[in-house]
């Protein structure tokens, strides 16, 4: 479209109109409501003359209230000015028509308005087959696009067919597609024609696409509801037809029975009044409501929680005996303690059952002794996994006012037994989470407080369940990560790991029948030499109780099976040669002591959660300043235990026959090698001491030594935990001499004769008796500072 006063290609100077919210393009005709300053001041001065011609561009940022040229874009449109209507003061609507597009060449002022020097940009007509096709194509698309708008614009879809010229064609497209400022001003700045209508064919299919979904989406929620009401309306229909014949409805059917099984759950007072009170509710609600099930699912709850229901308990000493001693080896004490409640049960029945709480590493048999405790006890067995677990509802339940509300773990185990006495086995208690959602620590006090578990009140049903029937087990691996008030409600009974006779008698007794069993073997066709089963507990195995053993025996049947299914008669007496073929070469993955005596080493017995391990202790020495470099992935109490070995070792120069100055010229270096390992605990403190003294006096430290032991400033030794643990692992690795505490002697007691004869216990107070113990006999000192150990 040509201008008399505004020729294309030429330049002219124009006020500029900026527009926030909008794109003007050539060939467009829009209303513009007029009301910041500046463009008041462009209508009242640009239209004095006869449709006065402006330039229109659009903002980058609609909230900027006074833009400059910098926060408009500069390719824009020149625009008739058609009409101007005064709204009131300072506030006008006009009406813009588009003519051509045009560029600012060059801001010229701000004052009374935005000016510039603009360029109207030609567009010449073209005729080419390719424009002819995509022109083709937009029209197609934009009709297929305006079939499914909720109303068909027909006059837009009549000016669509006289628009002639394809640029024109995707500016007048653009303009009446709902997309964005930013990709309209990116149409308007396309230049070439066939490059734009290439744009604006893909917004126009990208809009049909999403209206055509819409409206399917639209036609199935319309279809769903209509089968919901249609379904409705039948219901009501037939309840009433039900009802003029005298025949029960279903709605009824379904409260009776409800009803009857609320009478035969001979719930407490409190809990079949708030039953009775549901039902009555129900009665008066519509089946179809989410109330009406939310209040069903309430009352079955209800009815089947085993409110009166127990099974009988075997009250048998020695039945409950034989039966602990079938399913499992050792544990003397806890299972000394299960023959203490039954024989105090045989004598006083409505007793208290116990809270007891197993401690000890991985794979000694908490779990499954809770079972067969449950069996012994003629009880049923419940097993509530609380590892991870951090929301505060898993143990008390979700109201009833929150969507899929259930009740807590506790209760739907009462559920799962059928039974108001079983046995509920509190899994993994001391991985316990605690987040935002609550406490699930201080929720399970009131479970396991003898004082208040007859009355504990779940959140779903709000009335009081007695728990004071249930035996409680909790198993964990360590109790310091247990909450001290839930420690103090449970009676602790640890599971130290086993030793190698009791892992080979436990393999030959329970592991190697049931393994050979799930794999449908007989004794004849596997059976493992001694020296085979030691190769695989030694060799193949790390660990404290039976686990990995286990799956390594089942490896060795799973070989014995594949090759029996491959029609071989096998009947295999396993020798180490072939463990070896079948698992692959040892693994020998795990700490060693050292083989060389020598200064600056020590070996430490460490105690944790999988049992006990080898802690090497490596000290050196080299010129310096007095500085201390510790590595190892060391913990804060570790490292403080370094701090304070080196310390004493400093007070005591005189004593090891080292000068006063000695240390000030070098720095030490301790270093826990398995550096991706973490080292956390007090215990290696004389095991320091012995690394940093024997790295100042050049005395050797023997291979065959292993030590556990706090230590204080003043040298004192300190009572540690885990003496069981740490001389197992001391045997098993073919130690010789362990150092301990003095203060730990009665817990000697709990470590296996066969392990104490085969090792040389030596107890001490005082770390200077230290040294004595664990090196060879002395060289003369060196003090060379500047060599390393």
């Amino acid at each position: 479209m040509a201008d008399s006063l505004f020729p294309d290609g030429s330049e002219s100077v124009l006020p500029i109109l900026p527009l926030r919210n909008s794109v003007l393009f050539p060939v467009s005709v829009v209303p513009v409501n007029v009301g910041r300053h500046r463009s008041v001041r462009l209508i009242e001065t640009a239209c004095g003359g006869e449709r006065p011609v402006i330039a229109v561009v659009a903002q980058k940022r609609p909230e900027t209230e006074d833009p400059t040229f910098d926060e408009v874009h500069w390719v824009g449109t020149v625009a008739r000015v058609l009409k101007v209507i005064r709204l009131g003061t300072g506030q006008y609507s006009v009406v813009l028509q588009g003519v051509s597009r045009m560029r600012i060449l060059e801001p010229l002022g701000r004052q009374p308005c935005l000016s510039a020097r603009v360029e109207r940009i030609h567009e010449p007509p073209a005729v080419d087959a390719e424009l002819d096709a995509l022109t083709l194509r937009l029209r197609e698309s934009t009709r297929s696009l305006y079939e499914h708008l909720p109303s068909q614009p027909r006059e837009a879809a009549r000016i669509l067919d006289n628009v002639v010229e394809p640029g024109a064609l995707a500016d007048l497209v653009t303009a009446n597609v709902s997309v964005s400022n930013d990709v309209k001003q990116a149409v308007l700045e396309m230049l070439d024609v066939s490059m734009r209508l290439g744009m604006v064919i893909d917004l126009v299919e990208r809009q049909r696409e999403v209206f055509r979904v819409k409206r399917e989406i639209s036609t199935l929620v319309q279809e769903e509801m209509s089968r919901s009401q249609r379904e409705l309306l039948l219901r009501q229909q037939l309840k009433r037809i039900k009802q003029e014949l005298g025949e029960p409805t279903d709605d009824e059917d379904d409260l009776e029975t409800l009803s009857e099984r609320v009478a035969m759950a001979d719930m407490p007072l409190e809990a079949d009044k708030a039953a009775r009170q549901q039902l009555r509710r129900m009665r008066l609600m519509n089946s179809a409501s989410s109330e009406y099930h939310v209040a069903r699912a309430y009352v079955e709850w209800l009815a089947d929680l085993p409110w009166s229901k127990s099974t009988p308990d075997r009250l048998h000493v020695g039945e409950a005996r034989r039966v602990l001693d079938e399913d499992h080896h050792g544990l003397e004490r806890p299972k000394r303690r299960i023959v203490e409640y039954v024989a105090v049960r045989r004598l006083r029945r409505d007793g208290r059952a116990p809270i007891l709480c197993f401690v000890g590493p991985p794979g000694v048999g908490k779990t499954s002794l809770a079972r067969s405790i449950a069996h012994a006890a003629g009880r049923e067995f419940v097993r509530v996994s609380l590892g991870g677990v951090s929301d505060e509802a898993e143990i008390r339940g979700h109201r009833r006012t929150y969507v899929g509300a259930f009740p807590g773990r506790i209760v739907a185990g009462l559920k799962k037994a059928k039974s108001r006495n079983p046995v509920i086995v509190l899994d993994e208690i001391d991985k316990l989470g605690r987040d935002q959602r609550g406490d699930p620590g201080s929720a399970l006090l009131e479970v396991l407080d003898p004082e208040q578990n007859h009355a504990f009140v779940d959140h779903y049903l709000e009335v009081p369940v007695d728990l004071s029937s249930v035996m409680f087990i909790a198993t964990a691996n360590r109790m310091d990560t247990i909450p001290g008030p839930l420690l103090d409600r449970m009676e602790v009974i640890e599971l130290p790991g086993y030793t190698l006779d009791e892992k080979r008698h436990i393999a030959a007794k329970f592991i190697m029948p049931r393994q050979l069993s799930d794999h449908g073997l007989t004794p004849e066709r596997l059976e493992l030499r001694d020296d085979a089963l030691d190769s695989v507990i030694e060799d193949y195995t790390d660990e404290a109780g039976v686990r990995r053993l286990e799956q390594h025996i089942a490896a060795l049947c799973r070989a014995v099976a594949v090759r029996l299914a491959g029609g071989e008669d096998v009947q295999l007496n396993a020798t180490p040669a072939d463990v070896r073929q079948i698992l692959g070469g040892p693994r020998g993955g795990r700490t060693k002591a050292p083989r060389v005596p020598a200064p600056g080493h020590a070996t430490s017995l460490a105690y944790s959660a999988s049992g006990g391990r080898l802690v090497l202790v490596e000290a050196t020495r080299m010129a310096g300043t007095g500085k201390l470099h510790q590595t190892g992935k060391m913990g804060d109490v570790m490292r403080e235990s370094v701090a304070a070995a080196l310390t004493y070792v400093r007070s005591r120069t005189a004593t090891l026959g080292v000068p006063d100055d000695f240390l000030s010229k070098i720095d030490v270096h301790v270093h826990l090698p398995e550096g991706a390992v973490s080292k956390e605990g007090a215990s290696a403190g004389i095991a320091l001491y012995a690394a940093l003294a024997t790295m100042l006096t050049r005395q050797k430290v023997r291979t065959d030594v292993g030590m556990a032991g706090e230590i204080t400033l003043r040298g004192t030794v300190l009572r540690i935990t885990g003496v069981k643990e740490r001389c197992l692992i001391a045997h098993r690795e073919g130690l010789t001499r362990v150092v301990l505490p003095a203060r730990n002697a009665p817990d000697l007691e709990e470590v296996p004769r066969e392990v104490l004869d085969a090792l040389d216990v030596r107890l001490v107070n005082h770390v200077d008796e230290v040294l004595a113990l664990v090196c060879e006999p002395a060289p003369e000192v060196s003090l060379e500072a500047a060599l390393p150990a």
